[in-house]
């Protein structure tokens, strides 16, 4: 089975390159406007078709880890987290406060890190009282090396849309820095920022901001603590 899926890839990029080659041969309609053009860009910018062999080999230097994946290798583990969210519009009340326990994982030869999260949140039933509710949540990180900045997507039971993030990483401060934009009501968009500091092996924190009417304000803040120290 395994050798089966290897195939098809192989076909599928083979198919991919036979297919750029022809699409390379006829006129181009606007004129290329990207820097930095890859070698097979530049030589559609000509007319020329793109050479498959250099395709193939400039895809397989791309799909190499380098010291990025690493920086998210290095947070794999078990974690212990306790999370406060500021969801209440009074500025004076107090945040809501849980725990729960995160596990993450390389994925994919290392190239990803899946997150697996689980804990309990205080939320508004049917009936409008506050009870604990089974938070359950999922996230991949990666390094993305055609976009050169690091990426993230994230689930959890509490909806069913999908959020992208993509971000940078300052290693002068152990900072990673993503933004995105959530959707929670039907043409609510917020934008989103979220901080994550790393300052040691055994312990991270995330801090999540919102975007309301051009004012950000910090409204989940989750401290990590390695379970067992690396």
């Amino acid at each position: 089975m395994r050798t089966m899926k290897i195939l098809t890839s192989i076909t599928i990029l083979f198919a991919f390159l036979i297919a750029t080659s022809l699409l390379a041969q006829t006129p181009a309609t606007s004129p290329a406007t990207a820097t930095g053009a890859t070698s097979a860009q530049s030589a559609n910018a000509t007319g020329q078709p793109p050479n498959p062999q250099e395709m193939m080999k400039q895809m397989m230097e791309l799909s190499k880890l380098n010291e990025n994946h690493k920086l998210l290798a290095d947070m794999n583990g078990n974690w212990n987290f306790a999370i406060k969210m500021w969801m209440n519009p009074d500025p004076n009340a107090k945040p809501q406060e849980s725990k729960g326990m995160a596990t993450r994982k390389s994925a994919m030869g290392g190239r990803y890190a899946v997150m697996d999260v689980t804990g309990k949140m205080q939320m508004p039933g049917e009936d409008g009282k506050m009870k604990d509710m089974q938070f359950k949540g999922m996230g991949v990180e990666g390094y993305d090396n055609v976009k050169k900045e690091f990426v993230s997507s994230w689930i959890d039971n509490m909806g069913t849309g999908i959020q992208f993030s993509e971000g940078t990483y300052d290693p002068a401060t152990k900072t990673f820095t993503y933004t995105s934009e959530i959707e929670m009501m039907p043409g609510m968009k917020t934008p989103v920022r979220e901080v994550i500091k790393v300052p040691d092996n055994n312990h991270m924190t995330l801090e999540w901001y919102e975007n309301r009417g051009g004012e950000e304000k910090k409204t989940m803040e989750i401290a990590y603590t390695r379970a067992g120290k690396k």
